[in-house]
């Protein structure tokens, strides 16, 4: 996961130019150039694990409803945009193989074992992509629980906003750290390497923005528009 320039990870897929957190949306992300892409993960009713950011296909889809009270065969009916369905993990890792890197987010806010990281650690490795994944999640709870299932050479992220959740690492931390972009100048950099940490920013669709933490050092940059900053990485 080294490169002289930081990563460009697709948020959702190229989601300003495709339907989010669709097939379609993470095949244009590597035709845009992405090193790779950041899904949202969680169960379906029958416990599949299904690519959904909202806990509702209300918003994204022509349906209605929780995620959680659907089967996966419902859920893949739907329309979720230009005549999308809402992909499996296991439809993602088929199409996109392993010659990239997924970021997987944990959409799981539960205080106890739900399942949601076993049932992703089972389809990482039966997809022997452990080397290729990166698990995140803005619960200090499914970062504990991730760490149970996977094995080591697959490294955990904390997601981390403003406000209250810019201290989740007190109650659990991995080999990464996911900041707000407006969490990272050079102090939280050289925290963040005295705690050897891989640091991911989100969501940076600015060039003049993606220069700067590029400056700073980070890692990776998640974006909505990869292509814009792939390019505006090259020039700097």
């Amino acid at each position: 996961m080294s490169a002289e320039r930081p990563l460009v990870i697709a948020h959702r897929g190229a989601s300003a130019d495709a339907p989010e957190n669709t097939l379609a949306a993470f095949a244009l992300a590597m035709e845009q150039g992405a090193d790779g892409i950041e899904l949202d993960v969680q169960l379906s009713a029958d416990g599949w694990p299904v690519v959904m950011h909202d806990f509702t296909v209300d918003r994204t889809t022509n349906g209605q409803g929780r995620v959680s009270d659907l089967s996966v065969d419902a859920l893949q009916a739907l329309d979720a945009g230009d005549g999308q369905g809402v992909p499996t993990l296991d439809d993602v890792f088929e199409m996109l193989g392993p010659g990239i890197l997924y970021n997987i987010e944990i959409k799981d806010f539960s205080l106890w074992e739900r399942g949601t990281e076993a049932a992703v650690a089972d389809r990482v490795q039966a997809y022997h992509l452990e080397n290729q994944v990166l698990v995140s999640s803005f619960n200090p709870l499914a970062v504990r629980r991730s760490r149970r299932h996977f094995t080591r050479s697959t490294p955990i992220g904390l997601i981390r906003s403003t406000g209250w959740l810019k201290y989740g690492y007190l109650l659990a931390s991995g080999e990464a750290d996911h900041p707000h972009y407006s969490l990272v100048d050079a102090a939280y950099m050289a925290w963040a390497r005295r705690r050897g940490y891989r640091v991911h920013v989100w969501t940076v669709d600015e060039p003049s923005e993606a220069r700067r933490l590029a400056a700073l050092g980070v890692h990776a940059i998640i974006t909505n528009k990869p292509a814009l900053i792939r390019a505006c990485l090259s020039e700097s």
